[in-house]
């Protein structure tokens, strides 16, 4: 029995997006689609400890221009981020201050760490110079849930109030916390994704256990997912936030439908990376949770937008999960990459993989993998390009592979 069958139909009237290529959507498909990338040597993050790292910062970020009535102390950068996005959502959706008086609209955010730089700071004042002397208003935004908080305050929604804090998969098992949400008749409209600030504490982290491009033998060229000269991923920053309606809901009001959560599924990983092969059953498992709660076979899926990073272990898991599914489905499975472009945003990547799946959908066409020369000869022969290539998307995959052995996979489809 597919979702559809068993509870209220669930779907996307809009969508916010915070990137380092941009704020509009259909703007950063068309960056995506021509190659361009935000990846380039950190300059903002203040301290001179690390050695040369490429990241994709939000340098022209500035809250003040989305956020414009109100005081801005309370929120922290992951929180404006947060606040821009649904801000950014709920007027593509059609959702007016008056509307959301009259409803409760919610808020489902993933997030891997929330406020990092904000938590380090608290915790640095307190330890250096005593407890007495931390500032009590960092303190409120050190919880995981301060910057969903922050947001339906700012934006007076009174509804579900939730964060989920999975890791790299927060944002896409968001999204799909929130679909059920919807489907079981316990929300009307929810807005759902991610948010991830890039801080130094946090770059300082993920250089030292190893995981970024360079961290392990010097070589700081650009993270290239899927190619056999990969080394390690770019940490990026963003915020997507997208309107999660109940369909009867969302008609009746004359929303314009963008597409149809039909399905979504989880898998996990107990060994964590180590063991290749559970990396790969993980996918599978995600992949065939969220076939099989949307009713599909393989076949009928027309692009993913795969959650690859340049990671060494985490791309093989993901290219080899696929590849037990697809291959030998005809046609094969297009696929794209665009955290080349966009980096490792965390909890954020899953939900922005939307945006740029959606956006796909509206323009037929797929970005490609930026810097893809040679497809690691040990995965599966997926249907990868460093060009962009048109594709008539009508059903779309979202997969969103974690550090810590989750995965997650989330099929739209396009309204019929």
């Amino acid at each position: 029995m597919s979702a559809r069958d068993d509870g209220k139909r669930v779907v996307i009237t809009g969508m916010g997006a915070i990137t380092p290529l941009g704020d509009d959507p259909s703007r950063l498909h068309d960056a995506l689609c021509e190659g361009r990338s935000a990846l380039q040597p950190l300059s903002a993050l203040g301290e001179d400890s690390l050695p040369p790292t490429l990241g994709c910062e939000l340098l022209w970020f500035e809250a003040r221009n989305y956020l414009t009535e109100g005081n801005l102390r309370p929120l922290d950068r992951t929180a404006q981020l947060c606040a821009a996005a649904a801000g950014l959502a709920l007027e593509a959706s059609g959702w007016d201050a008056e509307r959301i008086a009259a409803h409760e609209v919610g808020v489902v955010l993933g997030t891997m760490f929330g406020s990092m730089r904000t938590i380090s700071e608290f915790d640095r004042r307190a330890v250096v110079d005593g407890p007495s002397y931390a500032k009590p208003m960092h303190f409120a935004n050190t919880v995981i849930n301060a910057a969903a908080g922050q947001t339906a305050i700012w934006h007076g929604l009174t509804g579900i109030n939730a964060t989920i804090s999975g890791g790299t998969v927060s944002g896409l098992q968001a999204i799909g916390y929130a679909a059920d949400l919807i489907r079981q008749g316990r929300a009307q409209a929810l807005l759902a994704g991610g948010a991830e600030e890039l801080c130094f504490e946090t770059v300082f982290g993920f250089h030292h256990a190893g995981l970024l491009s360079g961290s392990r033998n010097g070589d700081a060229a650009r993270p290239t997912p899927l190619d056999s000269r990969r080394n390690g991923f770019a940490l990026g920053e963003a915020a997507a936030l997208l309107m999660l309606e109940d369909a009867e809901s969302a008609e009746r009001r004359g929303a314009t439908i963008l597409a149809e959560i039909s399905g979504h599924g989880a898998g996990y990983d107990l060994s964590r990376g180590a063991d290749p092969s559970l990396g790969e059953r993980a996918v599978v498992d995600a992949l065939a949770g969220a076939l099989d709660e949307s009713g599909l076979e393989p076949g009928d899926v027309d692009a993913a937008v795969l959650s690859a990073n340049g990671s060494i272990a985490g791309d093989l898991a993901e290219a080899r999960g696929v590849g037990s599914l697809w291959n030998g489905a005809a046609p094969r499975l297009p696929v794209t990459a665009p955290k080349s472009m966009l980096g490792e945003s965390l909890g954020a990547g899953g939900a922005l993989q939307l945006v740029i799946l959606l956006e796909a959908m509206r323009a037929g066409r797929l970005p490609g993998v930026h810097g893809l020369e040679d497809l690691d000869p040990e995965m599966p022969s997926l249907f990868a390009s460093a060009e962009s290539r048109a594709v008539a998307v009508d059903r779309g995959l979202v997969i969103s592979n974690g550090l810590d052995g989750k995965s997650c996979a989330l099929i739209a489809e396009a309204r019929s």
